[in-house]
């Protein structure tokens, strides 16, 4: 079995730039998933994260994780549970604007650190998208230009706790998916794994790290490379030996930004184009019905709708 991709960020900047652009390559086109480490965010707010994360767990979602369906389902199952998963999150909003204000629960220290957090994060994503760039022969910012529409790009946070499953054989924590959106960059406990990505019909784990950051590229990526990079299947496991803590950001294209393959890829690789032409909003709406089953009739979907479409195309250059 290959060694899951690791890709070490200050080889950037060293004579090992072209091996580790050459690591991201593969990830991308191999995997769909790699890990990153020297990556330019603070250790320091790192650990501060992850400890008021945990911290906020404990006193407010913990308490409450016995009333929910979830819970309550398995208490009682004898079959696999397949509709429900055994997870517990809430969402924040950054871009375009923010919502972390309006939280409840949140201690001011926490919603200080998590406003910290995602400003780096949001500079980690776009310093990849233009990796991506320069791995696919685009010119710098394009994909940050696509992902912008008219308004810039949506940004926004998932931060999931997976309690200690006392049936984990009988429910997923999240069940499979690809994601959607743009890029997406994982903070996730380097202590209880779970989280799975399937690769060559095999499910493999992607190894918990200490202060890494976990990538995987989403639907839209795959369109716009023309299938060249791959949204990639990938779950968590419901765990018997504690709570998996998951802190996800989503750097997604704007709600009316227009996505379609690279006309110089589709050119480059001498193919038609094969994925379809849509409003990343619409695509959304169809998605949020389908999460959690295959990509391909999503994309077969939004191909049906397209010459129903006048799309003017948002300037990229």
């Amino acid at each position: 079995m290959a060694t899951f991709p690791l890709v070490d960020m200050e080889k950037l900047n060293t004579e090992e730039r072209t091996a580790t652009m050459e690591i991201i390559k593969d990830a991308c086109e191999n995997w769909g998933f790699f890990e990153l480490v020297n990556h330019g965010i603070s250790i320091e707010l790192m650990d501060k994260v992850e400890r008021l994360t945990k911290e906020h767990y404990e006193k407010f979602m913990d308490p409450t994780f016995k009333e929910m369906d979830a819970s309550k389902c398995l208490e009682s199952a004898q079959a696999e549970i397949n509709d429900l998963d055994w997870e517990t999150t809430f969402f924040l909003r950054h871009l375009p604007v923010s919502d972390i204000s309006e939280i409840p629960h949140l201690d001011e220290d926490y919603r200080k650190a998590m406003r910290e957090f995602a400003l780096q994060l949001e500079k980690l994503a776009e310093q990849l998208l233009d990796l991506l760039c320069e791995n696919l022969g685009l010119e710098k910012g394009y994909l940050k230009k696509v992902f912008y529409g008219s308004k810039g790009p949506n940004f926004g946070t998932k931060v999931s706790n997976y309690p200690l499953c006392p049936k984990p054989e009988l429910i997923k924590g999240l069940r499979a998916h690809t994601d959607a959106g743009g890029i997406i960059l994982l903070f996730q406990d380097d202590k209880v794994s779970g989280l799975e990505l399937l690769k060559d019909d095999q499910w493999i784990d992607v190894p918990p790290m200490r202060h890494s950051i976990v990538v995987n590229l989403g639907d839209q990526l795959e369109v716009i490379t023309n299938g060249k990079y791959k949204s990639v299947m990938h779950r968590v496991i419901a765990r018997t030996d504690g709570t998996r803590m998951s802190i996800a950001s989503f750097y997604n294209p704007g709600n009316d930004a227009i996505i379609s393959p690279a006309p110089s890829l589709v050119k480059e690789y001498e193919t038609n184009q094969v994925y379809p032409k849509f409003v990343f909003e619409d695509y959304m709406k169809l998605y949020a019905g389908l999460k959690f089953q295959a990509k391909e009739p999503r994309f077969e979907a939004m191909k049906a709708v397209e010459s129903n479409l006048n799309l003017d195309p948002i300037a990229t250059v």
